[in-house]
């Protein structure tokens, strides 16, 4: 029990009052902080653009996706967030803390797991662990005791005698996840996790990560989609070095579940629009095309948990019009992911061309002559013209 103070004779300095609607403000201002903010990040190569003033941003205890191909600038971001490289333009906050303005403090807010984890394959787990404890400069009272909860946390408690070299990849990588957890990180930057890994490995180490994430903030960096689905709440879709798309996982997976059908019938778009009129549980008919004559295509999308089939061939029974072909084409969530990568690629490379067009205009409105013109004009010969001045020789 604390002794108690003597009087001072000062009276101590009345606060203000503070209302309830300032406390729930306060209150509602720390809660939308997210553990993880991005805003306007370039980074450039030179004339290469590896980040194109890329935002996004992870709400605290959430595990988010980060997708893209090979190349999209996923660890060119991942490197940047973890303060391993300077970004050319942009701020990175880690629980509003900006990592440019207090390096220090914010790299001990994050746990990182490299592609390629920086192991030392001569020590044993347990050496390699006391070695990136105090690397660390970590601080707690019980060193073993917190070293022993992260083994447990990872599952390598069986192999700490073990040297790192003779442990399989999956352990391997576990090891690497453990040295990202020392020193207790509110967030963890994962890039490509489960590379390499055979598909036990793979179930095992999302294990990990789901059970990682019930009391941290995880970006998780990959190229499969599967993988985001397993564990994560929500995505960031990146390419090109520009984000493309973001949302909530259950919302994606949701498109994905729900069932589509390609109809073909014999009649118009109109036709097709009145006869599905009115069935219970149709979200949306589109018009998908013509492919021969007299015919029309209509995508038609029922709403989750719903079955639409029978209700389909009644009203087209019913009708009179020939319903010439049924099948599905519901998307997997590779498929949406292909379809939002693919989009992206369409448009990149409309950008480039428009731009190379650009570039090919001479000042005053014209453009440089063809090639074509240059040799009939004369200045240029071509193999042709060398040929057949070889034959009148002859």
């Amino acid at each position: 029990m604390e002794a108690a103070q003597p009087n001072s004779g000062i009276e101590p300095e009345a606060q203000p009052e503070i209302s309830a609607e300032q406390t729930s403000q306060e209150t509602e201002s720390v809660e939308i902080c997210p553990a993880i903010e991005i805003d306007g990040l370039t980074k450039n190569y030179g004339t290469n653009k590896a980040l194109d003033h890329i935002s996004f941003s992870v709400k605290k205890g959430e595990i988010m996706g980060f997708l893209g191909p090979n190349g999209a600038g996923k660890s060119t971001t991942m490197n940047i967030l973890t303060g391993y490289l300077a970004p050319s333009s942009g701020k990175v906050r880690i629980d509003g803390t900006d990592i440019s303005e207090n390096p220090a403090e914010t790299r001990r807010k994050i746990g990182y797991l490299p592609e390629f984890p920086p192991l030392y394959t001569d020590m044993t787990v347990k050496e390699y662990l006391n070695f990136v404890y105090d690397l660390k400069g970590i601080k707690k009272a019980d060193k073993g005791a917190h070293l022993r909860k992260v083994m447990e946390k990872v599952r390598v408690t069986e192999v700490k005698g073990r040297l790192i070299r003779n442990l399989s990849k999956g352990y391997k990588q576990r090891v690497g996840l453990a040295q990202a957890l020392i020193g207790d990180p509110e967030v963890l930057v994962l890039d490509e996790p489960t590379v390499g890994l055979d598909p036990k490995q793979i179930l095992e180490i999302r294990e990990v990560i789901s059970e990682l994430g019930k009391n941290r903030t995880v970006i998780l960096s990959t190229h499969i989609l599967q993988e985001v689905s397993a564990v994560c709440d929500s995505y960031t879709i990146i390419n090109h070095g520009k984000i493309v798309a973001s949302g909530r996982m259950d919302e994606l997976d949701q498109e994905a579940g729900s069932e589509r059908y390609l109809l073909k019938i014999k009649g118009t778009v109109e036709d097709a629009y009145r006869i599905l009129e009115g069935i219970d549980g149709l979200q949306s008919a589109e018009d998908a095309g013509c492919t021969e004559e007299g015919t029309v295509d209509v995508l038609v999308t029922a709403l989750p948990q719903t079955d639409i089939r029978e209700a389909i061939f009644q009203k087209f029974a019913q009708s009179g019009k020939a319903l010439l072909a049924f099948e599905s084409a519901t998307p997997t969530l590779e498929e949406l992911f292909m379809q939002i990568i693919s989009a992206d690629d369409t448009q990149a490379e409309e950008k480039e061309s428009e731009m190379d067009e650009t570039d090919l205009q001479m000042p005053g409105g014209g453009s440089i002559p063809e090639m074509e013109s240059v040799s009939e004009a004369g200045d240029v010969k071509t193999e042709q013209d060398y040929q057949e001045e070889e034959a009148a020789e002859e």
